[in-house]
């Protein structure tokens, strides 16, 4: 099939990102004689400093990595409510969603934390030696991708009137960042800088990279966060508030491991997140399943795809949250999902059909079945980067988009990388976004808004709860071949993140080979597609029943069968939907790939 690219092919490494200056860094780092951590960790903070308008060091970040001969885990970067952030605390201001954007959605920053331990734990740079890139690209400047600046035009009053902190960094001289000329952020590389500097001669590697954890905790930055916390933010509520973040919630949180949640399917198992992200929904994908399956691409494929992932999405908003026992095992549970999988029809379902897994009774907040209608500030390819093409009503086209008071949509980055020693790692950064919350003045960086994905009604997995983690749509994946990690991949786009995985292992999984490896790039090239028939996962929520945006590379026969089973489709542009990164490894001959998506002119994969 046709491809825009070739599936890269090699022994010593791989590296596939949503920006061809984190991948390059991530590269630079394995000829440098780095491994696969230290390379993802390079890529991390670039990707804070290049793509700052979908992820920054206060965001968050799960990752998921499999150590060669060793035991895939999952490393949470997802931090928790802070203690004061009680349902009781937002419904005292007069509030029944959480804030979009601002100081009330914060969670306890968390990628910083991940980063620092998957470079302790499985690396084997010094902090310096991986930073130094970050570093490097903030003071002395990079090439601005277009949509960084289109994202600043759009909060250009916004920075101008209330967050002038974010002005000073963004609009320097009163303009945004131009592609063409190079962009800085001396703030950010002075704080790194600074870290650096304090944290030098704390002893060896670990030593130092303990001591940078403390800086973070409870040093300088903590002290920089907790003042802008402090400070009264205009958020998309358009009302100024402070927030709840405390030193004690600062200084008390780490990121943590645990093991994957996994699910097997043909010779293949697939290894996600638990219910605190949205990751079992891809395995519920997989599990609503028929044995036999319609031809690839054509309607009935869609069609079967699409109603399974309403299905998924419909249990992933009833039961999936980090405030309750989530029962996966009987989500992923072959009883339950034949059941489940006969209430798929030939025509397309306008219901939102949450399951009583183990008999239990399925509840929703009434925010959940609220149907968009023709808000504004919701535009054909959104703001922030254009993941995806979707209708003007869409109100979940990627992560937030909240318009007149205080913020445009963001969205997330992705990375892997897998190296000749065969270690391999995905992750997923996101939060932290210039347009979440003003820029800490002192460090170049905002704080984040994960929040906003809890509910302020009392009771449901995923309501508001101190301690206790906001379930996000951040999924990255690492796939096994007979128990061997075989593949790492994952993509930005808020809830559509595990329908474009999902079409993209499927491509994989049923053509699988092309010039004797896996056809990686063909499976991203592949025409692609996602509905929004299920309720939202970011302010302000809501729902599209029976839409399904496609891409106008998708054959008029495929979509005029759609329309005939009742989908509401949008046509998109040709190259729209999904931004899906991919690194393999054959276990049996040592060959390593890699591919990057086209769509977005920014992703990259690179290696030899």
């Amino acid at each position: 099939m046709f491809t825009t690219r070739p599936t890269l092919s090699g022994t010593f490494g791989m590296v596939s990102s949503t920006h061809w200056l984190a991948s390059q860094s991530a590269m630079a780092v394995l000829e440098d004689g780095g491994n696969a951590y230290d390379a993802a960790v390079a890529a991390g903070f670039v990707l804070h400093v290049v793509e700052p308008h979908l992820n920054g060091p206060a965001g968050e970040v799960p990752i998921i990595l499999a150590p060669a001969g060793g035991e895939v885990r999952v490393l949470c970067g997802q931090g928790v409510a802070p203690a004061g952030a009680t349902i009781e605390h937002y419904k005292g201001l007069g509030l029944d969603l959480v804030p979009g954007t601002g100081p009330l959605a914060e969670a306890v920053p968390g990628a910083f934390d991940a980063w620092m331990l998957l470079l302790r734990d499985h690396g084997t740079k010094p902090l310096a030696d991986v930073l130094k890139y970050a570093i490097g690209y903030a003071q002395d400047g990079h090439p601005p991708v277009e949509r960084l600046g289109e994202t600043v035009e759009t909060v250009r009053a916004l920075f101008e009137e209330e967050w002038v902190s974010s002005a000073e960094v963004y609009l320097p001289g009163g303009k945004p960042p131009r592609a063409g000329e190079l962009f800085r952020n001396p703030a950010l590389a002075a704080t790194w800088k600074r870290l650096l500097a304090e944290v030098s001669g704390a002893g060896d590697r670990v030593a130092e990279i303990e001591a940078a954890r403390q800086v973070w905790r409870s040093g300088f930055i903590a002290e920089a966060l907790l003042r802008q916390s402090a400070r009264p933010t205009m958020d998309t509520s358009g009302e100024r508030h402070t927030g709840t973040l405390t030193a004690a919630d600062l200084a008390s949180w780490s990121a943590s491991y645990e093991p994957p949640v996994t699910y097997d399917w043909n010779g293949w198992t697939l290894c996600k997140a638990g219910p605190w992200s949205q990751g079992p929904v891809l395995l519920q994908q997989l599990a609503l399943l028929p044995p036999e399956l319609p031809r690839y691409g054509s309607a009935e494929y869609v069609h079967l795809l699409v109603e399974g992932c309403k299905l998924a999405m419909a249990d992933r908003e009833a039961w999936y949250g980090d405030a309750a026992d989530v029962p996966l095992g009987d989500l992923l549970s072959e009883e339950y999902n034949a059941a489940r999988r006969a209430l798929v029809g030939d025509t397309a379902s306008y219901e939102l059909r949450p399951g009583s897994p183990g008999g239990r009774v399925p509840r929703l907040s009434a925010h959940a079945r609220v149907v968009a209608t023709d808000e504004p500030g919701f535009d054909v390819l959104g703001v922030g980067e254009p993941t995806v093409a979707k209708s003007p009503l869409s109100p979940v086209p990627g992560e937030p988009d909240v318009a007149a008071h205080g913020g445009t949509r963001g969205d997330t980055c992705h990375l892997d990388v897998v190296d000749r020693w065969g270690n391999m790692v995905a992750a997923t950064p996101s939060g932290g976004w210039l347009q979440s919350n003003p820029v800490v003045p002192e460090l170049g960086f905002p704080l984040g808004t994960r929040l906003q994905m809890t509910w302020l009604d009392e009771g449901l997995p995923n309501s508001l709860t101190p301690g206790r983690r906001p379930r996000t749509t951040l999924t990255p994946s690492l796939a096994l071949r007979d128990g061997v990690p075989v593949m790492a991949f994952g993509t930005p786009g808020g809830d559509q993140q595990d329908q474009w995985q999902l079409h993209f292992f499927l491509a994989v999984a049923l053509r699988p080979h092309v010039r004797g490896g896996l056809d990686l790039q063909g499976a991203i090239d592949a025409p692609n597609w996602h509905n929004d028939g299920f309720p939202g996962s970011f302010y302000p929520r809501g729902m599209r029943p029976g839409s399904v945006t496609v891409e106008s590379r998708m054959p008029s026969g495929v979509v005029a069968e759609l329309r005939r089973r009742g989908h509401d489709v949008t046509v998109g542009d040709a190259w729209s939907e999904g931004r899906l990164c991919a690194v393999a490894r054959d276990p049996e001959t040592g060959l390593l790939s890699a591919a990057a998506n086209p769509r977005g002119m920014q992703g990259y994969a690179v290696g030899r």
